[in-house]
């Protein structure tokens, strides 16, 4: 571990860890088979509130969790002189936690995933990923999470995400940090066995923890039977 990682031995890995497992787990038991209002045509906000729902009233209760759970959190920026927002924006789900010494705000952001490039665009550009180096997410926070729901089977959607992270230009617009064996990733995650990846990006010293730069982790969630955004011809 080096001086730059000490921030990973001081990062309260057992909560965040925990909201993660609650999460995949409600995910796992929502997504298990077809339900009328869950389900791959569901929009994001949909899916995401009432999987923070699901969480709070049993997941989270039946695993004995103590922190606070949110759905589309506003965050932003705010003119104290006149009231005004200058920026507004909405998270898909928080979990947050603390004790007396430490303090943990940990967000997950939700990406619909098909098979197609506008699908990467969508998770890794501006609305996606990005949002956590030079937008305003988890400002200060040393972690957060990339959430896919996949729409096509992982080969078809995951392996051309993890090279497109790689291309020159996402590692200059994603500040990216490398991975200790030079590649835009570390595989597996170094924060959760649930993750398939992680990625670390510089950010500026006003969104930035103490240590300069956040880790992100990225899952990829599939529904419990056969989904395909492939259009079917007709007979």
């Amino acid at each position: 571990m080096t001086v730059a990682d000490d921030w990973f031995a001081a990062f309260p890995i057992q909560p965040a860890t925990e909201a993660v497992e609650a999460l995949c787990q409600a995910w796992n038991e929502l997504a298990e088979r077809p339900r009328p209002d869950f389900n791959p045509k569901t929009n994001e906000a949909a899916l995401t509130k009432r999987l923070k729902v699901y969480i709070e009233n049993y997941t989270a209760r039946e695993r004995g969790l103590l922190g606070m759970w949110a759905a589309e959190d506003i965050i932003g920026e705010i003119d104290p002189a006149t009231g005004e927002m200058i920026e507004e924006r909405r998270t898909d789900i928080v979990y947050g936690w603390n004790d007396s010494a430490q303090g943990l705000k940990f967000v997950f952001e939700f990406k619909r995933l098909g098979r197609q490039k506008r699908h990467r665009d969508h998770y890794v550009r501006e609305n996606g990923l990005a949002r956590f180096v030079t937008g305003i997410y988890s400002r200060r926070q040393a972690a957060a999470a990339m959430v896919g729901v996949l729409l096509d089977p992982e080969p078809d959607v995951v392996p051309p995400i993890r090279e497109m992270l790689g291309q020159e230009e996402m590692v200059a617009e994603l500040k990216l940090r490398p991975a200790a064996d030079g590649s835009a990733i570390t595989q597996p995650s170094a924060l959760f066995n649930a993750a398939d990846f992680d990625t670390e990006h510089e950010r500026d010293p006003s969104l930035a923890p103490t240590h300069g730069h956040i880790r992100v982790a990225h899952f990829f969630l599939p529904f419990g039977y056969p989904t395909t955004t492939r259009k079917t011809s007709a007979a």
